[in-house]
This record gives C-alpha cells, sequence and structure tokens, in this order.
C-alpha cells in the first residue's frame, strides 16, 4: 500500500509540472502579445481541467510510472492550452498568425512521435492512447473554432463530430464496438489539423482555404459514415448469432444482418 501511495505521488507531480508549465506559457504569452482576460481565463481552465482528469485517470488506472510517451503528450496538451488561449483571446483582438501557426504546428508534428516512443520503450497503455486521442481532439475542436470565424458555424461540426459519436454511443452502446484496424481512417483524422491549420493560416487566397475545409469535412463525414455502417452491421450480425443463446446458423445470420 505504501509503495502505490508513493507511485501515486509521483504521478501527480508529473501532473502538475505539466500544470506549471501550462501556466507558464500562458505567462509567456501575455508578455509577448497581451492575453486579454478570455485569453487567460480560458487558459487556466484548461490547465486545471487537465490536471483533474488526467489525475484522477491516473490514480484509477494505478500504473506504475508515468512514461516517457505520456510526457511527450502532456508537452502537447500545453501547447494545446497555448492555442485555446490564443483562439480565445481572437474575439478581442486578432492574434499573431505565426505564434498560433507555430505552436500548433508543433502540437501536430509531435502528435506522431508520443506513439512511437510509447512502442520503442514498450510502455504503450490504454490510458496513453486515450489521453493522446483526447488531445488530438481537443485540438481540433478549438482550431475548427477559430476558422469558423471565417467562414461560418458550420466548421464547428468538423471540431465536434467525435464529440457527437460519444454521445450517441450513450444512447446507442452498439457504437461502442471496438472497430478494425484502417489506415483510411487514421490518414482521415491526421489531415483535420493540418488542412484546419492551411485554412487559418490564411496563406491561401479565400476560396482555396473553403476547398481545404470542405474537404477535411467531406472526408471526416465519409469517414464517421462508414464507421458507423459497419457497426450498425456488426451489432445486427452479432445479434443475429445468439437467439436464446444457441448459435445461429451462418446462412440466418446473414439474412438477419440484411433486414
Amino acid at each position: 500500500m505504501a509503495l502505490n501511495n508513493t507511485f501515486d505521488a509521483r504521478l501527480q507531480q508529473e501532473t502538475a509540472v505539466g500544470a506549471g508549465v501550462q501556466i507558464l506559457l500562458l505567462a509567456l504569452l501575455g508578455s509577448v502579445i497581451g492575453l486579454g482576460p478570455a485569453g487567460w481565463l480560458t487558459g487556466l481552465a484548461f490547465a486545471l481541467a487537465t490536471w483533474g482528469v488526467l489525475s484522477r485517470a491516473l490514480h484509477r488506472s494505478r500504473l506504475s510510472s508515468f512514461g516517457p510517451a505520456n510526457r511527450v503528450t502532456l508537452g502537447r496538451s500545453v501547447l494545446v492550452g497555448g492555442v485555446t488561449a490564443l483562439v480565445a483571446d481572437s474575439f478581442r483582438s486578432a492574434p499573431p498568425v505565426t505564434l498560433l501557426v507555430g505552436l500548433t504546428a508543433v502540437a501536430l508534428l509531435l502528435d506522431g512521435v508520443d506513439g512511437k516512443v510509447a512502442r520503442r520503450t514498450g510502455t504503450s497503455t490504454a490510458l496513453g492512447a486515450r489521453f493522446d486521442m483526447e488531445v488530438d481532439a481537443f485540438l481540433i475542436l478549438v482550431l475548427s473554432v477559430y476558422v469558423s470565424t471565417q467562414f461560418g458555424p458550420w466548421v464547428l461540426l468538423i471540431g465536434g463530430m467525435r464529440y457527437a459519436f460519444v454521445a450517441a454511443a450513450r444512447v446507442a452502446p452498439w457504437l461502442n464496438a471496438p472497430l478494425p484496424p484502417s489506415f483510411a481512417r487514421k490518414t482521415v483524422a491526421a489531415v483535420q489539423g493540418v488542412f484546419l491549420l492551411l485554412a487559418g493560416s490564411e496563406l491561401l487566397p479565400h476560396l482555396a482555404n473553403l476547398a481545404v475545409v470542405l474537404a477535411a469535412l467531406g472526408s471526416l463525414v465519409w469517414s464517421f459514415g462508414r464507421d458507423v455502417l459497419w457497426l450498425w452491421r456488426n451489432s445486427r450480425t452479432t445479434a443475429g448469432r445468439t437467439v436464446t443463446g444457441q448459435v445461429v446458423p451462418e446462412p440466418l445470420v446473414l439474412e438477419l444482418a440484411a433486414r
């Protein structure tokens, strides 16, 4: 028990350091561009929420070590917190685009690093994968909020789709079933941040940026639609395999799944 408490204390220290670094980044941004109240409050709220949720998840997971991969992901979350503060402050005054693009680009580049570190060090965990996914999803949401100021609220569909899927899964549990590996799904997820960053940087003409955002949304709708269809068919097939606790012959399974 004492050993577990020691490990838990060390893990809590790691998350506290992350929150501290987040506040230092906000202070740096404040000294460089003069963050307004919205930027500060949003950035602090992100830091506290990340610290609280991650601390609780670590306590429940009973990991013996935070791990190098999670440290990389925590560093990415700090950058995402900075981007979040800049986007919140953008409703007051336009942020330096180069600073916003720089923080986002580094966060996106590090997205592929934590997974490689986890595999090479043999420290892959379900918590680490979930932490990585949540950081990615929140960054996409924040970027969609920023880009929506240029093209309209419909852009929020890009950032909100994953959260809508999670909410729908509470009503329809069959959406929680594991999906088969898909390179296409990973590619679509990876390009969302790149496309939104490109549109937000305003390096291209307005119509070109619009085409980029539409491509991001279209590919995301296709990817989610394909996965939802697969999950629905799989749920019906699985339900058809057992009738009153007995295995159903395969032809009948296919018939039930087709209905």
